[in-house]
């Protein structure tokens, strides 16, 4: 009866020189790969438009400021008690895009927008237009104090963007 012997094979420089190798191309590749895939992070110039804080404290009763947030026009309305009335009270479900006005507010004085025209993207001119909301003077859109559309080839109401009342007097847009 014979035993099998175990024999153990020494590693020897050629498997040294294989590990190496290996280890210098993965370090390569890492180093190839890596600028490629943070090249895909945002900028931080872009991550700082991500959102704006605004302070409202100073906007009076019946004023709208323009503010811009990544880029665009960010209308902010310091609603009169009759601009709330006349947005509440009128038959929304008719409307071209029905929206109540609950829907486009968290806190009936204040309306915030982006001032963009849904038709073509021109700026339109607050405190303007048969229901005293926005005008766009481009092609004739009619916004009401809510920002919906009433009038003229815009097929959307403006939009409402992301926003938190960070304090009674401190917004906080995206």
């Amino acid at each position: 009866m014979t035993l099998a012997s175990a024999t153990t094979v020494e590693p020897t420089r050629r498997d040294f020189l294989f590990i190496a190798t290996g280890a210098m191309a993965a370090v390569g590749a890492a180093a190839v790969v890596w600028p490629l895939i943070n090249q895909m992070s945002p900028d931080a110039s872009t991550l700082a438009m991500a959102s704006s804080e605004v302070d409202i404290g100073s906007i009076a009763v019946g004023q709208i400021v323009t503010v811009k947030w990544r880029g665009k026009p960010v209308f902010i309305s310091h609603r009169t008690a009759k601009e709330i009335k006349e947005a509440e009270d009128v038959d929304w479900k008719t409307f071209r895009d029905p929206q109540p006005d609950s829907a486009r507010v968290k806190k009936p004085e204040w309306l915030i927008v982006i001032g963009v025209c849904t038709h073509l993207g021109c700026i339109p001119l607050g405190h303007q237009g048969e229901y005293g909301g926005w005008f766009c003077p481009c092609h004739g859109s009619v916004y009401d104090t809510s920002g919906r559309i009433r009038k003229g080839p815009a097929p959307l109401n403006l939009a409402v963007p992301q926003y938190s009342f960070l304090t009674d007097t401190k917004v906080k847009i995206g």
